[in-house]
């Protein structure tokens, strides 16, 4: 009975953890590429938010896709709430659209995990 027990603690373990996909290292080396952003720049970015479906978990999910977003060129900021479901993105008009963003959610994990449903510059 107990290591019945122990079976399905671990089993209920694996599940979670493969319930949140995780981003491949490219996310990491993305990360130290990226350029440190002045407070004054960063003031004169655009601010737009993106309604995101498909996240299960806020470590994996939220995290991995904040994360990819950090990384794009032309992102100073990017937070995601796994609560409300939200993306908050300071982009620099000139390099980023919404369109652009949009896709960059889109597409990781694969390509079909995520879907905006919403975008909308603040």
């Amino acid at each position: 009975m107990k290591n019945l027990k122990n079976i399905g603690l671990a089993l209920v373990i694996a599940l979670s953890f493969a319930s949140c996909k995780q981003e491949n290292k490219e996310v990491a080396v993305e990360e130290t590429k990226k350029e440190a952003i002045s407070e004054a720049d960063l003031a004169k970015m655009q601010t737009a938010s993106f309604t995101i479906d498909g996240m299960t978990c806020a470590m994996g999910c939220a995290k991995t896709i904040e994360n990819k977003l950090a990384g794009q060129e032309g992102v100073g900021q990017a937070v995601v709430d796994f609560e409300t479901k939200i993306a908050t993105v300071k982009f620099d008009a000139e390099k980023q659209s919404l369109e652009s963003l949009t896709k960059t959610i889109e597409s990781v994990a694969g390509g079909d995990s995520y879907k905006v449903t919403e975008s909308k510059k603040m």
